[in-house]
């Protein structure tokens, strides 16, 4: 996987010496095992961070384990990974929850839900130690779904996306056709706006035929690969809608079940790996490419204003508390996050020093 790629190809969418040969058969049996991964992403950052996962497993295995890394649509579309993963029809998918949450709203609070004061960081810290892994279990036992799934690269969080104006006021935002996915569709929507959910590539182009009026992806890499910055000059950075997304890597239980336990291993720590590599990787790619669309394509940049977010929580209470009420597992996981956030964040405001007074001391 080259870093970089041009627009066109972007939209394309321990048994050693001591267990002597009675543990060569099971050595033998492990050899060549090739897992074939789709992943929701048909190039640009994410299908690189997909790779960067893949890279990982294979280099650790030696040569017992591979994955087959396959661009968006190979054999099904996105919508029908999660189906495709459980019938064996793939073997493994690289994608994010908010894509088969029509399945059970709950499963876009693994990712894409409310905001209670947490990143994305510490939502995994949840899913690994707080009790988000076996709430995740019960919902795939619940749902009937063969697969095993792990979670990696916490996202900073998603900009609010590109507007025809800047936005002042929540109330710009009522009416507006706009793009977004998972239980953010049910937040803006409750905000006023019309929500339209569209894959990656076919927002640029649907905002420029004014099918859509505003539109978010998820960063400004991505957002500069689509294009965006053809149809738009306002950009607003900061959002509640999707402020914790992660990515899902999930195997067809019965192949995972079948390996052997260091090569389970393998998949399980090199996505915990992931975790460190996506956010230096990223943010520092995000970062570049947020001066560029500033620079060189003479993008106006804004913050969006606390009263536009402040708001957003407002429509958060309101949909979390109508699922809540129609889904007694939905709300079985809220709870859960939110005693985790409770504890946790106590301890990290009251730690953490602001850090943008010291970046304003050097930097101003």
């Amino acid at each position: 996987m080259t870093e970089m790629m041009n627009r066109r190809n972007f939209l394309r969418g321990s048994a050693v010496a001591g267990a002597g040969v009675l543990a060569a058969p099971a050595v033998h049996a492990q050899e060549g095992v090739t897992l074939k991964m789709q992943a929701a992403w048909g190039g640009g950052i994410f299908l690189e961070n997909a790779q960067s996962y893949v890279n990982r497993v294979n280099e650790m295995s030696g040569g017992r384990l591979t994955i087959d890394l396959l661009p968006v649509d190979s054999v099904v579309k996105t919508s029908q990974m999660q189906d495709a993963v459980h019938r064996g029809v793939l073997d493994a998918a690289h994608y994010v929850p908010a894509y088969w949450y029509s399945k059970s709203k709950a499963a876009s609070l693994f990712g894409t839900g409310p905001c209670f004061g947490w990143s994305s960081q510490e939502v995994l810290g949840w899913v690994h130690y707080g009790g988000g892994m076996e709430l995740f279990n019960e919902l795939m036992e619940s749902l009937g779904l063969n697969v095993v799934s792990f979670f990696n690269s916490p996202m900073p969080a998603q900009p609010l996306g590109w507007f025809k104006e800047q936005i002042t006021d929540a109330a710009q935002m009522k009416g507006l056709k706009y793009r977004t996915v998972g239980l953010a569709a049910d937040v803006l929507l409750e905000m006023g706006m019309s929500v339209v959910q569209l894959p990656g590539g076919e927002i640029q182009p649907a905002m420029k035929s004014g099918l859509i009026d505003a539109a978010e992806f998820n960063n400004p890499t991505s957002d500069r690969d689509f294009g965006m910055q053809d149809v738009s000059k306002h950009y607003h950075l900061a959002s509640f809608h999707q402020s914790q997304e992660f990515f899902e890597v999930t195997f067809n239980k019965k192949k995972y079940e079948a390996l052997a336990p260091e090569l389970q291993a393998i998949l399980k720590y090199a996505s915990e790996a992931e975790n460190s590599n996506f956010y230096w990787h990223n943010t520092k790619r995000y970062a570049d490419d947020l001066v560029k669309l500033q620079t060189e394509q003479g993008v106006n940049v804004y913050r969006t204003p606390d009263g536009v977010m402040a708001d957003q929580l407002k429509a958060w209470d309101i949909v979390v508390e109508r699922i809540s009420g129609e889904d007694p597992f939905f709300a079985k996981v809220v709870e859960s996050q939110k005693a985790y956030a409770k504890n946790v964040m106590n301890y990290l405001n009251l730690n953490q020093p602001d850090y943008k007074l010291a970046y304003g001391h050097y930097f101003g």
